[in-house]
């Protein structure tokens, strides 16, 4: 009988040791598999997890992960730079650390920067044709440099003064104007319609990416203007709501909206222009703060920081800015865009003397470094000129 036991014995214990040599093998296989590039759900470095954990933070969720990523570093050109200096920014992008353009698609006055087919663009004579955007977008991609299309959405004097039934009115029926400039109502659907028609019509051209500019009521005093509402949303539920359907409509693409930077300081939507920081970008892949320095008041608080003269301390803004702004994403739950900042390369004397300094590459460069110190990496240099500090933009 204890022969019998002993020998039972045996044989389980061999059984067990089979087992787990068994096991030992396969997860061998699944290390070996991992060296090789084949992804291993079940087996993770420390470097991995710090990664992965590092593109959570600031990359945010993607639900379509087949999107062309670009860590951008870009410049904004206007349309008339895009038809007539392209061959420029493509050496500058080939000799430095520029990678990405963001073109005038449809611009701040309301035109239509192209040879559009768009119906109600041709109705108001919005066309102006300045460059040709399929070989624009055919030469930047050749140098593997990323395209990106500004469509500016609710500030449109020509389709306001045109169609004034889509315009924002005055209380007493009057057209409202601001800075000798009519705005397109964000209530109105067909300027939903034709903002998004003409993002549609930018992925045809083969851009990488449509960015909406001025999704946003215009400053004044709210209760002077009548929006004519169909519905009871909040300004920021109408904007979201309007990003919401661009999403819906363009399922696949990359979008962005630039936003206002003051907003990631303030709370909700203090600024009564419809940018309610956590919910804007719901539905955005990136959101795009524009951290001017010189756009913020003497004496601003920027994270608990005060700035006596903030386009003297171009660096100082940009990373106090984002990191606000990080803080705030961080206690979202849901999708998280990636914050892609615009910077200054501008000297803003109008704000007075004293208050400004002329802005170069030390100045652009500091500003840069602001986003590096803050967690980010990707930036946007703007000069409404387009006469930049390319002295700023590191060599490769």
């Amino acid at each position: 009988m204890k022969k019998l036991i002993f020998k039972t014995f045996l044989i389980a214990l061999c059984i067990v040791m089979l087992i787990a040599a068994v096991s030992c093998d396969n997860n061998s296989t699944k290390k070996e598999s991992t060296k090789d590039g084949t992804k291993n759900s079940d087996s993770k470095s420390d470097e991995d997890i710090k990664n992965s954990e590092k593109k959570e933070s600031l990359a945010g969720s993607f639900e379509n992960d087949d999107k062309k990523r670009v860590k951008a570093k870009g410049l904004y050109l206007t349309a008339t730079s895009a038809g007539s200096r392209l061959d420029h920014y493509i050496e500058l992008a080939n000799k430095t650390e520029i990678n990405s353009y963001i073109i005038d698609f449809k611009d701040d006055d309301g035109y239509v920067c192209f040879d559009s087919k768009n119906e109600t663009a041709k109705e108001v004579k919005a066309v102006d044709v300045r460059y040709d955007p399929k070989k624009v977008v055919k030469e930047l991609q050749k140098n593997d440099i990323y395209a990106i299309a500004r469509i500016v959405c609710f500030k449109d004097p020509i389709l306001a003064g045109v169609k004034t039934d889509q315009a924002i009115h005055n209380l007493d029926g009057s057209l409202f104007i601001h800075n000798n400039m009519a705005w397109l109502n964000p209530y109105n659907n067909d300027n939903w319609e034709y903002n998004l028609d003409l993002a549609k019509e930018a992925i045809e051209y083969g851009f990488d990416e449509v960015q909406f500019d001025y999704v946003r009521f215009p400053d004044g005093k709210k209760s002077n203007m009548d929006f004519a509402k169909t519905n009871d949303n909040e300004m920021h539920e109408q904007i979201e709501a309007f990003l919401a359907k661009a999403r819906k409509e363009l399922p696949k693409e990359i979008l962005s909206a630039d936003i206002f930077a003051i907003t990631l300081e303030s709370p909700e939507d203090n600024e009564q222009i419809g940018q309610y920081y956590e919910k804007v970008g719901e539905n955005m892949d990136y959101l795009c703060p524009m951290a001017y320095p010189s756009h913020y008041a003497l004496g601003q608080i920027i994270n608990g920081v005060e700035f006596p003269k903030p386009d003297k301390d171009p660096g100082g803004v940009v990373k106090q800015t984002l990191l606000k702004g990080k803080s705030r994403l961080e206690k979202v739950k849901d999708h998280k865009p990636i914050l892609r900042t615009y910077i200054q390369d501008f000297t803003a004397s109008w704000i007075g003397e004293g208050n400004y300094q002329e802005y170069g590459a030390t100045q652009v460069r500091e500003q840069i470094e602001g986003v590096y110190a803050a967690g980010y990496e990707e930036w946007i240099c703007w000069d409404p000129m387009n006469t930049y500090s390319e002295d700023a933009f590191k060599k490769e």
